[in-house]
């Protein structure tokens, strides 16, 4: 039929990965509630109604809007077997043309840190940027003292190609953060901090 199309599903292991629906709102607003205070060293300070339904209601429409138009894929990570929110996992920016690139970025609950979701998420992801989406980079950035995610990136594959100075607003402030990059066909070898 014109005009239907299957949404993306990416299967894990452990995890179905999946843009958010209206019927997250619970679950995601609650678990963002509960690791506010874990997240907050790490992100933009959020907005006033950053936790509300209409929030979450233009993330569902954005999501789908940005997924449709291939400019995003914006998804949220589900334990199969008990279909229990463990964070999200966005590949924004996708840039097509002589590029084909894109740009990740995630986070997790603080109950379910340091049990490989993370891993096995950005591993996915990658995986379905390069053999579904057809890019060849997929670029990260963290700050330079995030040791849980820089760990999680060299892990997966992703290399050090330097720092951003004043890259992005965390928590109230411009900060520098370290650029890592996948590559489709990487021939670089070992990329040490420099």
């Amino acid at each position: 039929m014109i005009g239907l199309r299957r949404k993306v599903r990416i299967e894990t292991e452990r995890m179905t990965l999946r843009l958010p629906a209206h019927s997250d709102y619970r679950a995601w607003a609650e678990l963002r509630a509960e690791s506010a205070g874990f997240l907050a060293p790490w992100e933009p300070v959020w907005s006033y109604d950053h936790l509300s339904r209409k929030a979450f209601t233009n993330r569902v429409y954005w999501a789908s809007r940005a997924e449709a138009q291939g400019t995003a894929l914006p998804v949220l990570m589900f334990r199969r077997e008990d279909q229990q929110l463990l964070g999200a996992i966005t590949l924004d920016n996708i840039r097509r043309g002589p590029v084909q690139a894109g740009t990740l970025g995630y986070w997790v609950g603080e109950r379910f840190t340091r049990r490989g979701y993370m891993r096995e998420a950005i591993l996915a992801m990658v995986h379905h940027a390069f053999t579904r989406l057809d890019l060849s980079r997929i670029e990260a950035a963290c700050l330079p003292e995030n040791a849980a995610s820089r760990g999680v990136l060299e892990k997966t594959g992703f290399k050090y190609e330097g720092v951003a100075q004043s890259y992005l607003q965390i928590a109230g402030r411009w900060r520098n953060h370290v650029l890592y990059a996948n590559l489709r066909a990487d021939r670089r070898g070992r990329t040490d901090v420099g």
